[in-house]
């Protein structure tokens, strides 16, 4: 990761000598640089940025720069960790506004609690469908290998009675 920290001097949105834009908050990210680190392709990035996960700053020229703070990194963490975990985007939404709320108020905890609960229940049904599905699969393969080694004793008689 190319992790950058650039210079408070200056107008937000200029480059300054290295060409990196400056920005008042400190350390910032450029799309690639969190593509890069995150194994993404640009588009992957916007397009979570067009879901309202992510929120950059805009610079340059027609404010098409796209700089990513701190804060969005960690919400795009937070994106690929839902997503591993196999959250919906609008449920990786509703928890990554959790994120950047107060968390000692006993509402939010209840609802994430409430979605963590049934995101967990959804899952120990698909992973009875899978059990079942294996269980299916591991009966046809004993039954075909029983198939094949009767035809291989009866090719082998065969063989021998020639």
């Amino acid at each position: 990761m190319q992790k950058q920290q650039r210079a408070a001097a200056g107008a937000a949105g200029r480059p300054d000598q290295s060409g990196d834009y400056v920005v008042a908050t400190g350390v910032t990210y450029s799309i690639s640089d969190l593509a890069k680190e995150f194994d993404l392709t640009t588009r992957a990035i916007r397009f979570y940025e067009d879901m309202g996960l992510l929120q950059p700053q805009r610079t340059g020229e027609g404010r098409r720069v796209r700089v990513y703070s701190p804060r969005d990194r960690t919400r795009l963490k937070l994106t690929l960790r839902a997503k591993r975990l196999g959250f919906s985007l609008s449920e990786a939404k509703q928890i990554i506004e959790l994120y950047d709320s107060p968390r000692d108020t006993l509402p939010q905890m209840r609802l994430y609690l409430d979605t963590l609960a049934t995101h967990r229940r959804q899952l120990e049904v698909q992973l009875g469908e899978l059990q079942a599905n294996l269980d299916e699969v591991k009966a046809h393969e004993k039954e075909a290998r029983t198939l094949l080694n009767r035809m291989m004793s009866a090719g082998n008689e065969r063989a021998t009675k020639k």
